[in-house]
């Protein structure tokens, strides 16, 4: 590949995505990232600040997704539905990309340092959301759990869509996780353990 072609960012990405699948987060040096796409190791660094960061969305486009649909939402909405409506907006954005979501996803499984950045950019990703809701004036305790469990809902929506190949696309799964949170809420406390007031 010429050294002119366009998307060097993309190529790097994909290219760094292979060589972890096929040889190891570890075992990969920039350099074989850089060759694999067709660029100087320079042009890596132009771009990512180490090889880390080429599995981590470095415009936050997802994020900036998940807070515009929350900004754009009717003002009836509760904190958590609101919540729920930004994470569905997330599994828009990511749809299309299943094959590619999950071969990330299990380097990232495999790599602890890679799992604590994946948490520092899911930690990002609710206090983006519990500032969005407080500029829509909810309180900033709600607005805080409803942001964690609106992450939490994504989180197990995301692990149902990358395993499951029948899986529907991403926002359904989404909304099917905020069904059974409601579900879980509403839930009258049985058996041992229950609650009695």
């Amino acid at each position: 590949m010429g050294r002119w072609e366009p998307d060097a960012p993309g190529r790097l990405t994909q290219a760094a995505l292979e060589l972890f699948v096929e040889r190891g987060y570890e075992q990969t040096t920039v350099l074989d990232i850089a060759e694999r796409a067709g660029v100087t190791e320079r042009t890596f660094f132009r771009h990512f600040a180490d090889k880390r960061e080429v599995l981590f969305d470095r415009r936050n486009a997802m994020q900036e997704a998940v807070v515009a649909a929350i900004a754009a939402a009717p003002e009836t909405l509760p904190p958590l539905e609101l919540a729920g409506l930004g994470m569905a907006a997330a599994g828009d954005f990511l749809e299309g990309r299943r094959e590619h979501a999950g071969r990330r996803a299990g380097v990232i499984a495999a790599n602890p340092s890679l799992q604590e950045r994946e948490l520092l950019k899911l930690a990002a990703l609710s206090d983006a959301v519990a500032t969005e809701l407080r500029q829509r004036g909810v309180p900033a305790p709600e607005a805080g759990v409803a942001a964690e469990a609106g992450v939490g809902v994504f989180r197990r929506a995301f692990e149902r869509w990358v395993a499951d190949p029948s899986a529907p696309d991403l926002a359904t799964c989404v909304r099917d996780s905020l069904a059974t949170l409601r579900a879980l809420a509403a839930a009258r406390p049985r058996g041992r353990g229950a609650v009695t007031r």
